[in-house]
């Protein structure tokens, strides 16, 4: 185990990285909706807009920042800080290599043996800093918007939790940085299809969770003006920006380490370019750009599901499908292999 100062060193650098990834991703998505729409997107502030997202982040500090008269000022002031804490430290426990790998050290904040407990508990946490938000701003469109995300979350967190037991069973381990060592299909043929099941339930799962569209009913600006967010303003705003873009980044991250190798490269590449396998990083932010491409790509292409057309979705269909690709990956481990 590291210590403790070095701990506290890679959090702050991790959370430095994150926050400048958060601030070229609001970029990197406009140039890509705009290319999509047909239109340039950002292209005016520095060579290629490149220096568009300091402009946001100057713009979002030197607004003014209006407190709702009637708010309850000491939550509404917390609840964006909630957010974007609970945000940043759910990806310390994302593995970035094998052990030892980053100059004798470990490439990950912490080396937990419940991982995957940890990632969805702190996740999970988050939803707080968007219903007190909604809550504390005494406004029927932040109540509203507030209120839709603690039941989206309640309920797609059933099928993310399932679709994950179909790996944790297979792998025997609640430790990420194992599970991707043990290499989850190279089991057996057997368990292709309970893990391609449980891999698309938990994508869509994970959409749902961090509040992307067809699932973004919480901001819903055409319907409610922009949900929980409606009374923000200035570097409070902001903060919930940050937390949205950074749950995107420990989606992708999830998703990559629980069903597509994290860290390691495919095999067939190492053969191709031997010392390939010495890029865990690499790897790592290759395997989170196609998941953040997606969800870029789904908020083009999309439209938004009615809010019942969201509930029945995540309760009548995604809860059994994720179910089924457990017992089925169970009746797999038991009558089978």
């Amino acid at each position: 185990m590291d210590p403790l100062w070095v701990t506290f060193i890679k959090a702050l650098v991790l959370c430095l990285l994150l926050l400048g990834a958060f601030a070229y991703m609001t970029l990197i998505e406009r140039r890509l909706l705009g290319r999509m729409q047909h239109r340039r997107g950002p292209n005016r502030t520095g060579p290629f807009g490149l220096l568009q997202p300091m402009a946001d982040a100057i713009k979002s500090v030197f607004k003014e920042d209006i407190i709702v008269t009637n708010a309850d000022k000491v939550v509404y002031v917390l609840a964006p800080t909630i957010s974007i804490v609970f945000a940043l430290s759910a990806f310390g426990a994302i593995p970035g290599g094998p052990a030892g790998s980053l100059f004798g050290l470990n490439p990950w904040v912490v080396d937990l043996d419940i991982g995957v407990l940890y990632i969805l508990a702190v996740t999970s946490v988050g939803v707080y800093g968007i219903f007190l938000g909604g809550w504390a701003s005494n406004s029927k469109y932040a109540l509203l918007g507030s209120l839709r995300s603690s039941a989206q979350i309640i309920s797609y967190e059933l099928g993310l939790g399932l679709s994950v037991l179909s790996v944790i069973m297979i792998a025997g381990t609640l430790n990420l940085r194992e599970i991707v060592e043990f290499g989850v299909w190279t089991v057996s043929p057997w368990l292709w299809p309970p893990l391609a099941i449980a891999f698309v339930a938990f994508v869509i799962s994970a959409i749902a969770e961090v509040n992307r569209t067809p699932f973004d009913l919480p901001e819903a600006e055409q319907e409610i003006v922009a949900g929980y967010m409606t009374e923000y303003s200035s570097i409070k705003w902001a903060l919930y920006q940050m937390a949205e873009y950074v749950n995107m980044m420990t989606a992708a991250a999830f998703i990559s380490t629980l069903f597509l190798g994290g860290y390691r490269g495919p095999a067939v590449v190492e053969r191709l370019i031997p010392g390939s396998s010495e890029w865990p990083i690499v790897w790592l932010v290759l395997k989170m750009a196609i998941f953040m491409f997606l969800f870029i790509w789904l908020r083009a292409s999309l439209p938004r599901f009615r809010y019942d057309q969201l509930m029945r979705f995540g309760w009548l269909y995604l809860f059994e499908v994720a179910l089924a690709a457990t017992l089925l990956t169970g009746a797999v481990i038991a009558f089978v292999l």
